[in-house]
């Protein structure tokens, strides 16, 4: 027989991780159009910070989407950060760049199954080419990530 205490702890600590980890299925979207480039994992807060530094070179880096008119950008995803547009990044998808879910022809922003991928407000991570002259719409943004050919939802 089984002690109560094991039942006790697999009941609130083991089953809840175990429910949350059948939640959303991570999803990768990827182009070839940066294939045999090697890109650089930065944090954001560094690479927000020393932009410069980075202008011109390809890297990963992680944060939360936002989508909207005439926006397309990632902020920080930290609860503390400085989430100004000033101190965000520019998404510039490219045609040249088509994003497929991995594995498929079903394309990023296609309508599949009924609905549209929904990406804003998500935290994500995103592959691409630094240009810190490209400051996105009105110029309001710290730079962009330009030929983005990876995003991980």
């Amino acid at each position: 027989m089984i002690p109560d205490k094991i039942i006790s702890v697999f009941l609130f600590a083991i089953l809840p991780v175990l429910l949350l980890s059948c939640g959303k299925q991570t999803k990768v979207f990827e182009s070839n159009c940066n294939e045999g480039i090697t890109f650089k994992k930065v944090e954001f807060t560094e690479l927000v910070s020393h932009l410069e530094k980075y202008d011109k070179q390809y890297v990963e880096v992680n944060g939360k989407y936002a989508e909207g008119f005439k926006q397309s950008a990632l902020f920080n995803d930290s609860l503390f950060a400085d989430h100004s547009l000033k101190k965000a990044l520019w998404v510039d998808f490219s045609q040249e760049c088509p994003l497929y879910l991995s594995g498929t022809r079903v394309g990023l922003f296609e309508y599949n199954n009924g609905t549209f991928t929904q990406i804003d407000k998500r935290y994500i991570t995103i592959k691409g080419k630094i240009n810190m002259h490209n400051t996105g719409y009105l110029k309001q943004y710290k730079g962009s990530i330009d030929r983005v050919s990876f995003i991980k939802l």
